[in-house]
């Protein structure tokens, strides 16, 4: 199904949409403050897997992030943040950052491993923040793949995105006023020297 919208707003009715297909262990692509990305509710993993499944791997061997609608809901995901941290994300356009923290005992459960840190993303979207408004949980992300050497390549057009997926995502929602750059990967895993892991 596709998702029309209008100045980055999206109908309730559509909205409804979106979140029924969310909890019932759908996989769509939403736009976020980047590029247009994989979502899936981070309380089904029927929907994880299909998610890493798309990207080419197994569930447990996937990177992907954890986008919240604000940095309360990602607390939960990650380690106490010092002072340190949490003053350098507040600072931060965060919409546009991913940023590398050591993971909370919940985050492994979601991918049944030991895993030790996870990237957490803050949206700042008004569709992205509109879903995780209605569905009261974060979402698993993933970037729709792009060539790396050539940034042209990225995908801008909704239509062209949801003809080359439709056949394997359960929906897309079309969005407007992204940055079509990937996020600038931030790594916190020491609490208080960060290193730039990506621009």
């Amino acid at each position: 199904m596709f998702i029309s919208s209008y100045n980055n707003v999206v109908e309730q009715r559509k909205m409804r949409a979106i979140v029924d297909c969310l909890q019932s262990d759908g996989v769509i692509i939403l736009p976020t403050d980047t590029l247009y990305a994989f979502v899936c509710s981070i309380d089904s993993h029927k929907a994880a897997k299909r998610l890493a499944s798309l990207k080419g791997k197994k569930l447990e061997k996937s990177n992907f992030s954890i986008l919240c609608e604000n940095l309360s809901q990602a607390s939960q995901y990650v380690k106490p943040l010092s002072k340190e941290q949490f003053s350098f994300i507040k600072n931060k356009e965060t919409g546009l950052f991913t940023f590398i923290l050591p993971a909370s005992n919940l985050t492994p459960k979601i991918f049944l491993t030991k895993k030790r840190t996870i990237g957490i993303r803050i949206a700042q979207h008004p569709i992205t923040q509109q879903v995780l408004q209605e569905l009261h949980l974060p979402l698993l992300v993933s970037s729709v793949p792009y060539d790396h050497e050539d940034p042209s390549l990225v995908h801008t057009n909704a239509e062209l995105l949801y003809n080359e997926y439709s056949s394997q995502v359960d929906m897309l929602v079309e969005g407007e006023n992204m940055s079509f750059r990937p996020s600038t990967v931030v790594d916190m895993q020491d609490s208080i020297d960060f290193v730039v892991v990506r621009e």
